[in-house]
């Protein structure tokens, strides 16, 4: 609903420039990964205190926000969680000049309902771990957080074992909420998210090695019409923004580049897979 509000918005001063009439500024969407929900938000009320328009968000999984992209979604900014999702759009919609960046890091943790007695099944068993539940994981093919889960569960031998028993999520957001509601007794999700939910508690972290390097590239696509978009993009580079991911459990940027997983693409229809 935002998000067509804002398009309503959009078009609504497109007609008013067809009548002479210059349409007020306005703020910039920026369509963001669910997991960033928190940090962005603060974010983007710091950046309204130092008097700019504050920034409209919209959070969803990022395979769901880049196909909103690629079919004509007014976004300003777009924050993906992984390198993926941002090559393909960047495959489907031109991106602006110099803008694609890193904004943030994460890390991959196995959680368990706060008061849970539940452990990290080290060597296996993770049936008995389950105990008749299923395991919460976004969905492994659309969703980053899925993929990494996926990955490192192979990488550690124990999706074959898992696969039958997953309650598959739109976004990784919605596993966290199973897990802290107690309708799953284990979850995986990023460590920023076990920070932002009180109802869960972190049981394991899953072995960097096991996935890919979490990453979250920012970038804007070129029809922006926002002036604001990368004034704001700046900021949540600078040291104020990133102290604010970091607040809510974020890693840095990697010190030089942007990582790009095996196996991506950076242009094409085709969309990122397992």
């Amino acid at each position: 609903m935002r998000l067509l509000a804002t398009v309503l918005a959009l078009v609504a001063g497109l007609s008013l420039s067809a009548c002479g009439k210059d349409p007020a500024p306005r703020p910039p969407l920026v369509l963001a990964a669910a997991s960033t929900q928190e940090a962005m938000t603060e974010a983007a009320e710091a950046w309204a205190a130092q008097g700019h328009l504050k920034p409209t968000l919209s959070f969803a999984g990022s395979g769901a926000l880049a196909r909103q992209i690629a079919t004509g979604a007014p976004a300003d900014l777009f924050v993906s969680a992984d390198s993926r999702w941002m090559d393909w759009v960047e495959g489907n919609v031109s991106l602006r000049h110099g803008t694609r960046d890193i904004v943030a890091t994460n890390t991959l943790v196995l959680i368990a309902p706060k008061d849970s007695d539940a452990a990290f099944p080290e060597g296996g068993d993770w049936a008995k771990a389950l105990d008749g539940g299923r395991l919460a994981i976004a969905d492994p093919v659309a969703v980053p957080a899925g993929r990494y889960g996926k990955a490192s569960l192979i990488s550690i031998g124990a999706w074959d074992e898992v696969k039958d028993h997953v309650a598959q999520t739109a976004d990784v957001r919605a596993a966290l909420a199973l897990v802290s509601r107690g309708d799953a007794p284990l979850g995986i999700v990023y460590g920023s998210d076990a920070i932002a939910d009180e109802g869960v508690k972190v049981v394991g972290r899953f072995p960097d090695e096991s996935h890919a390097p979490i990453t979250y590239p920012i970038a804007i696509p070129d029809r922006s019409t926002a002036t604001d978009a990368e004034g704001f993009r700046k900021f949540l580079l600078s040291p104020e923004g990133q102290s604010i991911f970091e607040k809510y459990g974020f890693g840095p940027p990697p010190l030089s580049g942007e990582p790009h997983e095996a196996g991506d693409a950076a242009s094409g229809d085709e969309e990122p897979e397992a």
